[in-house]
């Protein structure tokens, strides 16, 4: 098992060679009121698909995409054609303050395209990252948000994080 497993958070070190480590994590950006969105995102999550979510400041948002549908981590294989937050999408949501960001498969970018750009975007704005959420059985809405990474010290790039959601 990596800190990258499952569902996990990752550290803006993780991308970014000054970036701070996970266990600098603020738990107010990871316990708190978020919002769940369900997208109908064809390929990536773009900025028209969360345009008519009004993201707020400081909201904390987790995206619930086709990847839900798929079972992915009774999967064998990696699946390189997941859905991911395209560049351009990472970049809105910095712009519009989101504090943290989860996604329902293993990266914010994607395999072919995106995947570091999507990172710089997000961690280099300090928008803390979850991703491997399993919101198969999750309706969009409000909730209240706890997710708790494995502390490990020395500037952490990621940790195995535990996610629960209690509707609001």
């Amino acid at each position: 098992m990596t800190a990258h497993t499952g569902t996990h958070m990752d550290g803006p070190i993780h991308f970014m060679k000054d970036g701070r480590g996970l266990e600098d994590l603020p738990l107010d950006a990871v316990i708190g009121p978020c919002r769940v969105l369900e997208l109908q995102s064809v390929g990536s999550v773009k900025v028209e698909d969360l345009k008519p979510h009004n993201l707020q400041k400081g909201e904390r948002i987790l995206l619930k995409t086709g990847n839900s549908t798929k079972s992915w981590a009774m999967q064998p294989t990696f699946d390189k054609d997941f859905i991911y937050i395209s560049r351009q999408a990472a970049q809105f949501i910095v712009d519009c303050g989101v504090r943290t960001i989860g996604v329902d498969y293993l990266s914010v970018g994607g395999f072919y395209k995106d995947g570091v750009d999507t990172h710089h975007a997000l961690l280099g704005a300090e928008v803390w990252i979850i991703e491997g959420l399993n919101l198969a059985k999750i309706k969009p809405g409000h909730y209240d948000l706890i997710c708790l990474p494995v502390k490990i010290s020395n500037r952490a790039d990621g940790a195995p994080a535990r996610a629960v959601l209690r509707p609001r």
